[in-house]
This record gives structure tokens, C-alpha cells and sequence, in this order.
């Protein structure tokens, strides 16, 4: 890594340390981070307030967790998906993976009456699959002539899994209440137990993502030229597809569809460093954490004691800077290379 390079790492990884100890400082109530930081180095009268211990162990500390869980998930899935498609705008979000995750979710929630954590991550697992299996097949076809095309089919896909899960949705009153703050994309209901089932997962599709690097970097040359140096493109596919599969499936899983994250972290990884998927994917999962960890405190903060759905101020960035990227030519980069 160079120079420049690893010092914008290290300093993002300060300011990632700065935004958990914000985070874990701001929420409702009369405890700020005094408080918060005495009861987690073990202060005996902090430790015997039970509301303190309520607020960090239920609310703020699996809120943090999970933003760091979902955050590094939703930019490396956008990571893989981009260098597997060459298409700099492929994002979960913006292309129905994660509509396809949420309507299988909600087949399991109306049908089934999932209430676990790994049943949670089971279906929205396979719908994340049939998403990314549609999405990678259609890159192949469409997203190296018109990145656009691929996020048009996106937006169709999107349209047609909402539209299913809300007529599933409209025949049951009791799942619609559940499932109708968490659809927007929120870390307001985050649950410690669900967050460390999904990890184990997310640990696996990192594995994965790590082993895939090398192959997928080399592989923006061109499927011929990576299959002259021993590369095969179809069981890198492969491994994305398993890849971007976990990565949805746990973000899904323990926070409902947010989007925007994906694309932004990914983004601005490839602007840091263009080529190298290997360093790519560690600013990306950087970039990530902090864009959805920021977020959420922002989410808190803004209408105190109310607060914003995630989703919602993701989309109030998100959405301008793509359109940016999308005028200003920005989505070529991966696309000089046939």
C-alpha cells in the first residue's frame, strides 16, 4: 500500500474509533459518554445503575455493532459485485438484490412465521441468491456495453419484489406492523443476539471476498487474458455470487434494505485506489462502517427524542452523488478494459 495511502487509512481508522465512542455516547436520555465510558471500564456505582445497563447493553452497544457489521457487508458486497460485472454503478440497492432479499423475507414472515435470527438469515439469504444470480447473469450480457442498462433492470427488479411483498404484506395486518419501520432501513431495533449470529456469516463471505482478490483483479483484463494466466472466471463468479449472497443476507438479516451504502463506499474506494481489489476492499469496508456509522448517529440526533430511519438519510446522499457520477461520466473507469 502506498504511502498516501496508508496514512488515509490509519486516519480513517481514528475517526471510525471517535464515531463508535459518539455513538455509544448519543442516544435519548441523560447518559452521555461519561457515563457510557465508566460503566464499560467496570465502574462499580455506574455498573449498579440498571437503567445505564439497560440504555448500553440493549440499545447503544448493538446498535454500534451492528452499524459496523452492516456497514462493512453492504460495501463489500457492492465491491464484488462491481469488479464481477465491471460496472462501477452495481450496488445491492440500486440493482433489487436487496428487494429480493426482503420479498423472501416476507414469504418466510407470512407463510412461515419466522421469528429467529438464523431464520431471519435463511431467507433473506435465498432471495439475496435469486437476486445476485439475476444480477450477475444480466451483468455479463449488459453491464460492460451501458453500465445504465443493468440499473434499469435494477429498478425493474426492485419494482416487481416490492410489488409481491406488498400484496403478501396487505393480507396480514400483524406481519405489516412489524415489518413496516424496519423495511425503511433502520439499526433502531438491532438485537445483540441477532448480530452475533449473523457475524459468523459475514466472517465467511470476508473469507471469501479476501481469497477472491487477486483472481478478480485480474480478471478486469479481460476473461481470456485471466484464463492464459490460470484464472477460471466461472468459479470466480462463483464465489462472488456466495460471496454477495452472505453479505446481503446479514445486512438484510439484522437491519432491513438500506441502501446507498454500498455504492458510496465502493466508490470512493476506487477513487483512493483504482486497480488493486485487495486494498480496494479494505478502504470499501472502511469507507462503509464510517458513511453507516455516521448515519445512525445523525439518525438520533437530528429530531431528538424522534429519530430517522437510515435509510432515509443515506437516500438523501446517495441519490445526489450518483446522479453526479452517472453526468459526469464517472462509471467509466471500470470499462476501459474489454
Amino acid at each position: 500500500m502506498l504511502r498516501y495511502q496508508a496514512r488515509l487509512f490509519w486516519l480513517g481508522v481514528l475517526l471510525l474509533f471517535l464515531l463508535i465512542c459518539l455513538s455509544l455516547a448519543t442516544g435519548a436520555g441523560v447518559y452521555g459518554g461519561r457515563e457510557v465510558a465508566g460503566f464499560l471500564l467496570g465502574d462499580p456505582a455506574l455498573m449498579a445503575d440498571d437503567k445505564l445497563a439497560m440504555i448500553v447493553n440493549t440499545l447503544r452497544l448493538p446498535r454500534t455493532l451492528c452499524a459496523l457489521v452492516v456497514g462493512v457487508c453492504l460495501a463489500l458486497a457492492a465491491s464484488m459485485l462491481q469488479s464481477a460485472t465491471r460496472n462501477p454503478l452495481a450496488e445491492p440497492g440500486l440493482l433489487g438484490v436487496n428487494a429480493g432479499a426482503v420479498f423472501a423475507l416476507v414469504i418466510g414472515l407470512t407463510w412461515f412465521g419466522v421469528e429467529s435470527a438464523y431464520g431471519y438469515l435463511l431467507w433473506s439469504g435465498m432471495g439475496a441468491l435469486l437476486g445476485n444470480l439475476i444480477v450477475l447473469g444480466l451483468g455479463l450480457m449488459v453491464g460492460r456495453s451501458n453500465p445504465l442498462k443493468l440499473i434499469l433492470v435494477g429498478v425493474a427488479l426492485s419494482a416487481t419484489f416490492g410489488g409481491l411483498s406488498n400484496f403478501l404484506l396487505l393480507s396480514n395486518k400483524v406481519v405489516l406492523e412489524q415489518f413496516r419501520f424496519w423495511n425503511l432501513g433502520s439499526l433502531a431495533a438491532s438485537d445483540l443476539d441477532a448480530v452475533l449470529t449473523v457475524v459468523p456469516f459475514a466472517l465467511a463471505g470476508l473469507l471469501l471476498t479476501l481469497a477472491l482478490s487477486r483472481p478478480l483483479t485480474l480478471m478486469q483484463m479481460g476473461d481470456t487474458q485471466a484464463q492464459a494466466l490460470g484464472i477460471r472466471p466461472t468459479r470466480v463468479r462463483i464465489g462472488v455470487l456466495l460471496a454477495a449472497t452472505l453479505f446481503t443476507a446479514c445486512a438484510i438479516a439484522i437491519a432491513g434494505p438500506i441502501g446507498f451504502v454500498g455504492f458510496l463506499a465502493a466508490y470512493c474506494a476506487r477513487l483512493v485506489e483504482p486497480v488493486r481489489l485487495a486494498i480496494q476492499v479494505r478502504f470499501s469496508a472502511l469507507f462503509g462502517v464510517l458513511f453507516l456509522l455516521g448515519t445512525d448517529i445523525l439518525a438520533r440526533w437530528l429530531i431528538q427524542p424522534f429519530e430517522l430511519p437510515n435509510g432515509v438519510i443515506l437516500a438523501l446522499v446517495g441519490a445526489p452523488v450518483l446522479i453526479l457520477v452517472v453526468r459526469g461520466g464517472g462509471f467509466r473507469s471500470l470499462l476501459a478494459v474489454k
